[in-house]
């Protein structure tokens, strides 16, 4: 008779401790085709920051892993990045590193486990893009981690629409 109450009280206090682990998070981000003579794919980053601006995670680098020397010099591109904590990161990371992407619409879908510590709170998803030859973009997408809800932002050249959704 008493495990019930005891074990009832542990999975509340769980649900309110850590409201975000039933959410997962859907990023989707749309590179767009470009008519220029050499076109090369583009690398991408897509962060968490807080809304002062504070990196909070990497969650996905799209750049040349076959080539690791090579494909690593070019990730500096991504200047906004780099500097918030892509040069520190040890890549190739499980999860997070990618080959480059062909224009089209692609989706990175972060599992509420690898979140599991990201406290509830309003943050913004960041997507920045860099082409060899190219030009580089960055789109800023806010969401709230702990609730259903979706956003969406467009680039103008190097990156399309991004949206965001938070699902339960």
């Amino acid at each position: 008779m008493r495990k019930l109450p005891i074990a009832l009280t542990a999975a509340a206090a769980a649900a309110v401790a850590t409201p975000a682990l039933a959410a997962d998070l859907n990023v989707t981000v749309q590179i767009p085709t470009l008519s220029v003579a050499a076109y090369h794919r583009p690398y991408v980053a897509v962060w968490i920051e807080r809304p002062d601006n504070t990196a909070v995670r990497t969650l996905a680098v799209w750049y040349e892993v076959s080539n690791v020397r090579e494909g690593k010099d070019w990730l500096k591109d991504m200047r906004t990045w780099w500097r918030r904590g892509g040069q520190s990161l040890n890549l190739p990371a499980d999860g997070v590193s990618s080959a480059t992407k062909a224009p089209g619409t692609h989706t990175v879908r972060i599992p509420a486990a690898r979140l599991r510590d990201l406290p509830a709170g309003d943050y913004v998803i960041v997507v920045e893009a860099a082409r060899e030859l190219g030009g580089r973009e960055a789109v800023r997408v806010p969401f709230r981690w702990g609730a259903p809800n979706t956003g969406r932002a467009a680039g103008t050249r190097e990156l399309g629409a991004v949206t965001v959704a938070v699902t339960r």
